[in-house]
């Protein structure tokens, strides 16, 4: 895993330390013998998965020439016979507590599945090899070795060796084609094998380690862990699929290459940090995982051997343990300095790499969740050449060649393992197939080697200032997606446009709430009183006006005649604190809080106050003479800020007449007896701001439900989506849009909405489907991202619309 400068060095202060404590030879009639941890764990989870096949191990081998079948069995007998964990049993005993139990050496026979006769014989040998591969092996009774030769021709065979991760791992898989080669030769040629006796066997590391780690030793390590892990969160990559309850162990792989230059680049830059290509190649993949998560704490496991003591170096076993190494990357640190930190990060974990990693699940106890990994839920792994796993596979008198074969597993969500190569690095993403689609991690890997090559070319560069994007998605964000150019009302401003409304259907309905019902033209009159009295008080372009109503008639007409007086609003909500309504005023610097009787004690006292419900002026109702500019702020909007004030966002009609315009093109207008839109969030959000004025620039009504004992406004909000009335849009969170499709599935209810707009979080596909299945009419679901900054929305992307054969799109 990396650089022999590095890992080489770091071996043997290991080994080094480990002198003293040589592992013995424990007393196999001393009761039972125990499992290591890692082995304990694997038992647990194949209790709880019985038939998975993700901790099989098969290596497949395409052997030409004449294979001696016969000399293959007893080849393996003897490794059998050498390697007591290749004869041991696992079984629990009355407690449940599982145990080795070491059998007596068995022969291993070898099946023989001869396709010479068949037509399709490649085809039908890889079925098998599949299948074979897949197969899982009893715990309980042991002989977890098995082997299989697929016969094509007198000279050309695929051999099948395979192995439970409980009794093996990467570097046993070494071990085993180093004496298999020995073991068959001996066997072919009627000698005996020439193989060092073993000092220890599997079982005497598993009771050694117990011993060993307990406590000042077992204390230092979790203390460690304890510090560098704390708090760790989930890994939330963007799936394509639902996570499920427990993941089914289905996956698929997908391979790409690092051209040699790039590779060469990265090593140098390491070197010159005296880090490794391995800490190199993990920075790029934390920085990949970073942006698509958009965290800046990211935990990837990666396996270790495990074996650093000099007797464990011949035994075939699980000695492998799994590290875990959690980065920071906040600060948009150059590249250089994040490799600084892992490799930081890389050389703790390896001082500390004896504490296995169940045992580390184990006392940490992250909340169990079946559905993922605990503490990470991506692998990264390196394979150097010359390493133990790539051992040469050698049967005497043949060309023997490994094969890979995809057995459509997967044991992470994602595991991104790297081969180094004279042609650079071939590397394969596997993946979970109930979590991603192929495409998905295509496009992964592309930004990997996007990324890796941005590095190489520039590795003291910012992580912002790093490309991750390909060619084609760089044309496609930067010229096909912002070819939006179009002609929009620029001389508009959002009041001018409700007016033309007004001009045009003036006795149209504009607002409802409950039984009462506003046409255009009693808004509008209403409006035009406030715009002139403001007028009167000096009120003019950028005064901002505070606004501390309920929905109501009263605050659209409110709001409106803020607008036409030339000023701004502040939405306040009125069930803030009285220390924020304070602040905000305060902050605005608005010489007037426009309320009602029944929320004027929540104005702190020296504030002016204009009471909708009392002090409403009369006067004219005609249109104000014009005074406001696109270029004048039309409202500000208070979010909660980053340093823990809220911030005041200001927002100029251009921009918000832009994005209205907008919605008007592409969200359908007026449904015959239907309702336009329903308002049931606070104006203090600027999703409210779709919902309030589309409408109006629509020419369509505005519903404003109203609330009955202990019930919020959305739920008066749902109960009116459950009548058979019409309604042509619909704009929510993703949260309440989950909470509306719980109500109508509980009551087996349709709504009758025309496009539904969700915006502020993320929107899953199993969310989509069931507000589909719950519509009684074509409705249409589109996705709007966008800081407020944004006026609103800055991307919105049709997410799914009806399909006439009954499906989605």
């Amino acid at each position: 895993m990396g650089e022999n400068s590095v890992e080489a060095r770091l071996l043997s202060r290991m080994r080094r330390r480990a002198e003293a404590a040589r592992i013995a030879r424990t007393d196999r009639e001393g009761g039972p013998l125990p499992l290591s941890f890692a082995q304990q764990r694997l038992w647990f989870l194949d209790r709880l998965t019985p038939d998975s096949a993700e901790y099989l191990v098969p290596t497949v081998l395409r052997v030409q020439g004449a294979l001696d079948v016969p000399a293959l069995g007893t080849a393996l007998s003897a490794l059998v016979a050498r390697h007591e964990v290749l004869r041991t049993a696992f079984p629990a005993d009355d407690n449940g507590t599982p145990r080795q139990v070491i059998t007596a050496p068995w022969p291993v026979e070898v099946t023989v599945h001869d396709l010479r006769a068949e037509k399709d014989a490649e085809t039908r040998a890889g079925e098998l090899l599949r299948a074979e591969a897949t197969r899982p092996f009893d715990l309980d009774t042991g002989r977890l070795l098995r082997a299989d030769v697929v016969r094509l021709a007198d000279d050309d065979h695929f051999l099948l060796l395979t192995v439970h991760h409980i009794v093996s791992d990467g570097w046993s898989s070494g071990i085993l084609a180093r004496e298999l080669r020995e073991l068959y030769a001996a066997a072919v040629n009627g000698r005996a094998a020439s193989l060092p006796e073993l000092r220890i066997q599997y079982a005497d590391f598993a009771a050694w380690q117990r011993d060993r780690l307990s406590g000042d030793s077992l204390e230092r390590q979790l203390a460690y862990w304890r510090e560098r892990l704390a708090h760790v969160t989930p890994l939330e990559l963007p799936t394509d699929h639902q996570r499920p309850a427990q993941p089914s162990g289905h996956g698929d792989v997908v391979t790409f290459s690092v051209p040699p230059e790039v590779a060469e680049a990265l090593r140098a830059t390491a070197s010159g940090q005296g880090a490794s290509l391995f800490m190199a190649l993990l920075s790029v993949f934390q920085i990949v995982l970073a942006r698509y998560c958009r965290q800046d704490d990211v935990a990837v496991g990666t396996p270790i051997a495990g074996r650093n003591r000099a007797e464990t170096e011949d035994l075939i076993g699980f000695f492998v343990n799994t590290l875990v190494l959690r980065t920071d990357l906040s600060g948009d640190p150059a590249f250089t300095e994040l490799l600084a930190r892992v490799k930081d990060t890389a050389l703790g974990a390896y001082d500390h790499q004896d504490l296995p990693f169940e045992r580390l699940v184990e006392e940490l106890a992250p909340d169990r969740d079946l559905s993922r990994n605990p503490l990470f839920q991506t692998m990264f792994v390196l394979q150097a050449p010359g390493s133990a796993e790539g051992q040469a596979w050698e049967l005497s008198g043949t060309r023997t060649q490994p094969v890979e074969i995809e057995r459509g597993v997967a044991k992470f969500d994602l595991t991104l393992t790297a081969v180094e190569s004279p042609d650079g690095l071939r590397a394969v993403l596997e993946y979970r197939t109930d979590l991603f689609e192929r495409a998905t991690i295509e496009r992964l890997a592309g930004h990997f080697m996007t990324l890796a090559a941005s590095v190489a070319a520039a590795p003291g560069a910012r992580l912002s200032e790093l490309n991750m994007l390909t060619e084609g998605e760089r044309r496609e964000v930067l010229v096909e997606w912002n070819g939006v150019v179009g002609p929009y009302p620029d001389t508009a401003t959002v009041h001018r446009l409700i007016e033309e409304r007004v001009a045009a259907g003036p006795d149209a309905v504009a607002v409802t709430c409950g039984g009462r019902r506003w046409t255009y033209g009693d808004i509008n009159a209403r409006a035009n009183q406030l715009a002139h009295h403001l007028r009167g008080i000096g009120v003019g372009p950028d005064t901002l006006i505070a606004v501390c109503l309920e929905r109501s008639p009263d605050l659209i007409a409110t709001l409106l005649g803020i607008l036409k007086a030339g000023a701004a609003f502040v939405p306040l909500d009125p069930d803030y604190p009285t220390d924020r309504i304070t602040y905000m005023v305060e902050d605005a610097n608005a010489p007037l809080v426009v309320t009602s009787s029944a929320l004027a004690g929540r104005i702190p006292e020296g504030f002016s106050r204009l009471l909708v419900d009392s002090q409403w002026p009369a006067g004219l109702t005609e249109n104000p003479r014009p005074v406001a500019s696109p270029d004048d702020l039309a409202y500000v909007i208070y979010t909660s800020g980053s340093t823990g004030k809220p911030k005041g966002v200001a927002l100029e009609h251009r921009g918000v007449v832009n994005y209205l315009h907008w919605c008007d093109q592409n969200y359908p207008a007026h449904i015959p007896g239907g309702i336009g839109s329903v308002l049931y969030s606070s104006v203090t959000f600027d999703l409210t701001i779709t919902a309030l004025f589309l409408p109006l620039i629509q020419g369509q009504q505005l519903a404003i439900p109203v609330t009955g004992p202990d019930q919020t406004a959305f739920d008066a909000a749902i109960d009116l989506i459950c009548t058979n009335t019409p309604i042509s849009f619909l704009k929510a969170t993703p949260s309440h849009l989950e909470v509306l499709a719980a109500h109508l599935e509980s009551r087996d209810a349709r709504h009758h909405i025309t496009t539904i707009v969700a915006g502020g979080e993320n929107l899953t596909p199993q969310l989509v489907a069931r507000l589909l299945k719950a519509s009684s009419t074509a409705t249409t679901i589109s996705n709007e991202y966008g800081a407020t900054e944004g006026s609103v929305a800055n991307v919105m992307s049709l997410t799914t619309a009806p399909d006439p054969h009954g499906g989605t799109t």
